[in-house]
């Protein structure tokens, strides 16, 4: 399976597509990506919905056939199966249990309230917008971000080492410092965002102009 080419399929300006991006340059994997989801279609496509039911983005799929989606899911594969991946993703359980536990707060918690955000101020025009929805999305994003905030007291990465739960809030905290709303300060979270952008598969992915 090494140096044999991944296929992922999605769209570039997707934030969970660009998770598996990231991590395909943090542990050098070849992979190719086709474009699909938004304005390529494809996700519909009988082939597309064999692979992937939901007719969402991203998909993997193995040189052998095997396929594989929902974005933490292919993180947590990934890094399963590549050299490296232990470093991102521990076999320790409770090292590997911090780093679940953080994967399933971004996707649970964090990933509803700043993609409504980002969906409301990019992607929508402004008569289709819900102000009663975005203010408590604002609201409740502050909550979540300060939690973090004080999470990264003494640490540079979520559970002290880069692992994938960094690469999973990648996209979420890009958008969250680059949207045009009201932030508190949040030193940790913006020396956190500074040192994300020092990845080069953060730089070459995710460190993007919002669409």
């Amino acid at each position: 399976m090494p140096g044999e080419t991944l296929t992922i399929w999605g769209r570039a300006n997707s934030g969970n597509v660009m998770k598996p991006l990231w991590l395909c340059e943090e542990l050098s994997i070849p992979f190719r990506r086709l474009d699909a989801g938004g304005a390529f279609g494809v996700t519909k496509d009988a082939a597309y919905t064999a692979m992937n039911p939901n007719s969402t983005v991203p998909t993997i799929e193995e040189p052998d056939g095997f396929t594989l989606w929902e974005s933490n899911s292919i993180l947590r594969y990934l890094a399963s199966t590549r050299p490296g991946g232990e470093a991102l993703y521990p076999t320790e359980p409770r090292r590997r249990a911090k780093v679940d536990q953080w994967l399933d707060w971004v996707l649970g918690q964090l990933n509803p309230n700043v993609t409504l955000l980002f969906w409301a101020l990019v992607r929508l025009p402004p008569e289709q917008r819900d102000p009663v929805a975005f203010a408590k999305a604002h609201k409740e994003s502050i909550r979540l971000w300060t939690i973090l905030d004080q999470e990264l007291e003494g640490r540079d990465y979520i559970c002290g080492a880069f692992s994938i739960a960094d690469i999973a809030a990648g996209a979420l905290v890009h958008r969250w410092h680059n949207l045009p709303l009201e932030r508190p300060d949040l030193p940790r979270l913006a020396a956190y965002y500074a040192r994300l952008r020092q990845h080069p598969g953060f730089r070459q992915h995710l460190d993007v102009p919002l669409s």
